[in-house]
């Protein structure tokens, strides 16, 4: 098959573990698959995580040579990959695109609060409780940085009792109105799908054929 992108493979695991999900399944779709390594929780606190994947990136767009970059990432590996591509590397538009599963974006949601009170991975990512008006709270939202019109898959399980699917319905929302085109899907299952399920390897093919040269 011929490699249509490279993608960079960000990790899951609350910012404070590796999760076991490599990416290694979407190499079926004609990409290679790079992984990024970022500082945990507590060795190191927002924004080093984000300041660790743009080297990682970086060190992949050095090796794709004419090859598109796209990021990919897991629950919270997930989140830093939004945060790469709607940021951008070293310029708004140099990420193709981004492909983000179950990932958690808003740290102040009603519901966040309520599913994970007593255990909220963002206080320790953060090094506070998060807090409507503090500057890192605010950076660290997703929404706060839409704009730049990149491509974004959004994949989640409505029965996820890690991360609410509603947050992939807000920034689902959010992205429209700002412009980007998107592709969400909200499946049955829970957190850590497989990624080759016929469903999410559906979805994911028809985002990626969306940005893509044909493969």
């Amino acid at each position: 098959m011929t490699e249509r992108a490279v993608l960079l493979w960000i990790h899951g695991g609350g910012w404070r573990a590796r999760a076991s999900e490599d990416g290694a399944a979407l190499a079926a779709h004609g990409l290679r698959v790079v992984p990024a390594d970022y500082r945990l929780v507590p060795e190191a606190r927002w924004p080093a995580q984000l300041d660790d994947v743009r080297a990682a990136a970086r060190r992949a767009r050095a090796e794709a040579g004419e090859l598109p970059l796209l990021v990919a990432g897991d629950s919270a590996g997930g989140m830093l990959a939004l945060h790469l591509a709607l940021r951008g590397v070293d310029r708004p538009d140099d990420v193709a695109g981004v492909l983000a599963y179950w990932p958690p974006v808003d740290p102040l949601a009603a519901d966040w609060k309520r599913l994970r009170a007593g255990d909220d991975p963002w206080e320790g990512l953060l090094g506070r409780p998060p807090a409507a008006g503090d500057p890192v709270t605010v950076d660290a939202t997703v929404a706060t940085h839409l704009g730049n019109r990149v491509p974004v898959l959004l994949v989640q399980g409505v029965d996820d009792r890690s991360v609410p699917a509603s947050q992939t319905v807000g920034l689902t929302a959010a992205l429209l109105a700002a412009g980007h085109p998107v592709h969400s899907w909200l499946t049955h299952g829970g957190h850590a799908l497989a990624l080759d399920r016929p469903d999410l390897r559906g979805v994911t093919a028809a985002f990626l054929d969306t940005v893509l040269p044909a493969g």
